[in-house]
């Protein structure tokens, strides 16, 4: 059964198994004073083998199941390192809520194009880092979604106000 969203809960099954990853979209906005309420975490993992382990391990933690409309609460699979390698997008349910594996952002090229001008937070205790406003922009002007173009708006008035 899918929980609410509890971000923290979220992030603390990552840090708690050391995965390593940049959290994106809307999530990754809001540490910045984005305004727009989301309800999922989305993050863009390193692809190395050893993460991809730990990452399938904080997955098991959370319960996490392959998110379908159709199926409320999720279905099973296998959340193993090879199986990750198998989609550069999964949306999935967790006892804490959504989460979305993106490992390529639209617009980018994923964990290490990101990491370089990445914003480091201190939240839930833990340490957390989070894509600039600049990437999480350029990304949602290459997916071109209805919604993305909405964020793209106040985005870009943030970065022209800093």
């Amino acid at each position: 059964m899918t929980g609410p969203f509890d971000p923290e809960r979220i992030l603390r099954a990552l840090s708690k198994r050391g995965v390593l990853y940049i959290l994106v979209g809307a999530t990754a906005a809001r540490l910045q004073g984005f305004p727009r309420l989301t309800a999922d975490a989305d993050i863009a993992p390193a692809t190395d083998p050893d993460n991809l382990k730990r990452l399938s391990a904080a997955l098991r933690d959370l319960h996490a199941r392959v998110y379908t409309e159709s199926v409320p609460e999720g279905l099973a699979f296998s959340c193993d390192a090879e199986t990750l390698t198998r989609a550069n997008v999964w949306n999935l349910t967790t006892d804490a809520g959504r989460l979305n594996l993106i490992f390529k952002p639209s617009g980018t090229q994923g964990y290490d194009d990101l990491a370089k001008s990445a914003v480091t937070y201190q939240a839930f205790g833990i340490e957390l880092r989070a894509a600039s406003l600049k990437d999480i922009l350029r990304s949602k002007l290459a997916s071109n979604r209805a919604q993305d173009q909405q964020d793209v708006i106040i985005l870009t008035e943030m970065l022209k106000r800093r």
